[in-house]
């Protein structure tokens, strides 16, 4: 093929990379190219990306620090929580023996209040029923004495005086 200018140009077959003839010219270039990308990542990205992981490394440190720290205060409230509910339970129950022993001793006042007045009632009972029985021997006796002496009038009119059968009837009636 032939340019403007008349001069014969070869055409290579294929890819240009893979052109033999050009390739002490690419190594040049690529081992330039690699230098100058290792001096750009090692000079600035690298010291940059260090930064960012160092910084990262801080942080997390920093915030595992702080767990741990709220992680003890939670320790911490809890232990004071469980003792003041222990505490709590303690007094609620010094309150519930106090109550208790003051309820017992009212109980005690009632029981006696009412044993005395129970005792009182009985002693009033027991007068009246022994009113009612010292009532009702005079009333047998005088019944006894009026039905003796109605049948002894009765068998024999006339014979046998009040002083006799009172003495007879109250004899039989003493045993």
């Amino acid at each position: 093929m032939a340019t403007e200018t008349g001069e014969v140009v070869k055409e290579s077959a294929g890819m240009p990379q893979l052109d033999f003839s050009t390739f002490d010219n690419q190594i040049v270039w690529l081992l330039i190219t690699l230098v100058v990308i290792y001096f750009v990542l090692s000079r600035v990205a690298l010291p940059r990306i260090g930064s960012v992981l160092a910084e990262r490394a801080g942080t997390i440190t920093n915030d595992i620090a702080a767990a741990e720290d709220l992680k003890q205060q939670a320790l911490d409230a809890e232990a004071a929580y469980d003792k003041a509910l222990i505490d709590a339970r303690a007094e609620a129950g010094r309150i519930v023996g106090e109550t208790k022993a003051a309820i017992q001793v009212d109980l005690d006042k009632a029981i006696a209040k009412a044993d005395a007045e129970i005792a009182a009632r009985s002693a009033e009972g027991e007068k009246a029923i022994a009113a009612i029985r010292d009532s009702a021997a005079e009333s047998v006796a005088t019944v006894a004495k009026d039905i003796a002496k109605d049948i002894v009038s009765a068998v024999a009119p006339g014979k046998i005086d009040a002083k006799s059968i009172t003495a007879a009837v109250t004899a039989k009636m003493k045993g």
